[in-house]
């Protein structure tokens, strides 16, 4: 679905343990643009590291819409769902932390 040619205008990666989410924006050939969230897990196979990727496109149309309720989803887990957890302690302060694990070149992609 997604072609070569289109250029990244801006990306940020968040590392979540077995998990890497990237925020990234793009722009197509007629210079419009649009965004990208993909989840890529780490996971073993037949003894070797594989990652499986999730991607979500979402377009300048449903941006306000996806960010809203994205918002609004977050802030029902938080105040209603659970109150009592201290979000903060969750906050990776390494973010940039690069992992050895991705330098031993025994990674498949599926």
């Amino acid at each position: 679905m997604e072609r070569d040619d289109q250029e990244m205008i801006y990306s940020r990666k968040i590392r979540a343990g077995k998990r890497t989410y990237f925020f990234d924006v793009r722009s197509t050939r007629s210079n419009d643009y649009y965004l990208t969230i993909t989840e890529s897990r780490r996971f073993q196979k037949d003894g070797d590291f594989v990652f499986e990727k999730s991607k979500l496109f979402v377009y300048k149309e449903d941006l306000d819409k996806v960010a809203e309720a994205l918002q609004d989803a977050v802030n029902h887990i938080k105040n209603e769902l659970l109150p009592h957890i201290d979000f903060e302690q969750y906050r990776n302060t390494e973010e940039s932390r690069e992992s050895s694990d991705f330098d031993s070149g025994s990674y498949k992609w599926e």
